[in-house]
C-alpha cells in the first residue's frame, strides 16, 4: 500500500488540497488542518503535506522548488517540530482514525 495524502498546501499555487476520502472527519478538524497547512506555507514557503505512511503513521513532508530563494529551510524544520509538539494529540487521533477506517 502506498502513502495516503491527508491534506497539503502550496505557496506556489496558493492552493489547499484535502483528500475527500477523509470527508467524514469533523468539520472543526478539517478547518484546523487547513489553517495549519496554509499558515505553514505562508510563514516558511514551499509545500507541506500530511501523509499517512504504510504503517499508518502521520508524517509531515515539506519541500520547495529548486531555486526558491524565499523558502526558509531551517524555519521549515523548526516549524515541523513545533507542529509535532503542539498538535501531538490531534495527530494521534488522526492516526487512530486512519487505523480504524483504512
Amino acid at each position: 500500500m502506498d502513502n495516503v495524502v491527508l491534506c497539503s498546501a502550496s505557496v506556489y499555487s496558493k492552493k489547499y488540497y484535502f483528500n475527500e476520502e477523509f470527508s467524514n472527519l469533523p468539520k472543526m478538524v478539517q478547518d484546523e488542518l487547513k489553517i495549519m497547512c496554509v499558515l505553514f506555507t505562508e510563514e516558511v514557503g514551499g509545500i507541506i503535506a500530511l501523509v499517512f505512511d504504510e504503517a499508518g503513521t502521520l508524517r509531515i513532508i515539506t519541500e520547495a522548488t529548486e531555486g526558491d530563494l524565499l523558502y526558509d529551510e531551517i524555519g521549515s524544520h523548526l516549524k515541523v517540530k513545533q507542529l509535532q509538539t503542539e498538535k501531538k494529540e490531534l495527530f494521534g487521533q488522526l492516526e487512530e482514525y486512519y487505523d480504524a477506517f483504512f
